[in-house]
C-alpha cells in the first residue's frame, strides 16, 4: 500500500492528516486509510514488484516490456470509459470539468507513449488491437466495465484511485532515471506534480462521497477495493510468464 506507517502528520484544521510516500494526503483514521489498510500486502507487492525494479534499472527485457504494454493498452478503452462516466455520474460540476480535462490529456500523452513504444519494441499492429487476453487483463477490464455500468460515482473513484495510485507510488520511488525511452518514458508518465496533483483529487473525492452511513454500500467498496489491488499485483507478474 501507499506507506503510512510512518507518513508525516499535517493538521488542517480539526483534521488530523497523513502525508503518504507519494505526497498525497489522507485524512487518519478516514475512509481512505481503511481502505488502504485493508489491501496492504498486495498493495505493497505491486509498487515494489520485480517489474517496477527492472524498469527503473533500465533491465527490463524487451519482451517482457512488450507484452506488459500491450495488456495494458486494452485497459485504455475501459479506462477512458470511467473517466466518461465519472463526467456523466459525478455529484457536482467541478468533477464534471475535471474530468474532461483529463480526458484530453489521456489522448495526448498516455497514448502518444503507448505507439513510440510500439514502434521501437516491434510491435506488430495485430497485437497492439486484439491480443489475446490474460486472465488477469480480462478480470480487471470487467472490473473497470462493471464500475462504469454501475452508474455510481463512489464505485468508480474505488477504481480510478486504485489504478492511478499505485502507479504514481511506484513512479515516486527514488529509484533513479534509466536512460531508454520506453522505460523512462512509463515512469514520467506516472510521477511529478501534475500526476500527483490527479491523484490527490481522486483520492479527495472518494473521502468526499464515500458512502460512510451505508454499511452495505461501504462493505461492497471495500471489496471491489480489494479485489481491483489484487487484480494490479497480479498484472506486474504475468508479463513473465
Amino acid at each position: 500500500m501507499s506507506d503510512i506507517t510512518n507518513a508525516n502528520t499535517t493538521n488542517s484544521g480539526v483534521t488530523e492528516k497523513l502525508v503518504t510516500r507519494s505526497g498525497v494526503e489522507i485524512v487518519r483514521n478516514g475512509h481512505v486509510h481503511k481502505l488502504l489498510q485493508s489491501a496492504q500486502e498486495d498493495w505493497e507487492h505491486a509498487v515494489q514488484s520485480r517489474f517496477v525494479k527492472e524498469l527503473f534499472a533500465g533491465t527490463l527485457d524487451d519482451d517482457v516490456l512488450a507484452r506488459y504494454l500491450v495488456q495494458d493498452y486494452q485497459f485504455f478503452d475501459a479506462f477512458i470509459s470511467m473517466i466518461g462516466a465519472s463526467v456523466a455520474y459525478a455529484d457536482q460540476i467541478g468533477p464534471k470539468l475535471r474530468y474532461s480535462a483529463q480526458l484530453g490529456m489521456l489522448a495526448d500523452d498516455e497514448d502518444g507513449y503507448f505507439q513510440d513504444s510500439f514502434k521501437e519494441l516491434g510491435v506488430p499492429q495485430s497485437e497492439q488491437e486484439n491480443p489475446e487476453l490474460t486472465d488477469t487483463t480480462a478480470a480487471f477490464n470487467a472490473a473497470m466495465n462493471k464500475a462504469t455500468d454501475s452508474q455510481d460515482y463512489a464505485h468508480l473513484l474505488v477504481v480510478l484511485v486504485i489504478a492511478e495510485w499505485i502507479y504514481l507510488d511506484w513512479g515516486e520511488l527514488d529509484l533513479g532515471q534509466p536512460e531508454r525511452f520506453v522505460h523512462y518514458g512509463w515512469v514520467d508518465l506516472h510521477k511529478g506534480d501534475d500526476f500527483r496533483g490527479w491523484v490527490q483529487y481522486l483520492v479527495d473525492e472518494l473521502e468526499r462521497v464515500f458512502p460512510a452511513d451505508d454499511a452495505e454500500a461501504a462493505q461492497h467498496l471495500t471489496e471491489v477495493w480489494q479485489e481491483v489491488v489484487g487484480y494490479e499485483r497480479d498484472f506486474f507478474e504475468v508479463c513473465y510468464k
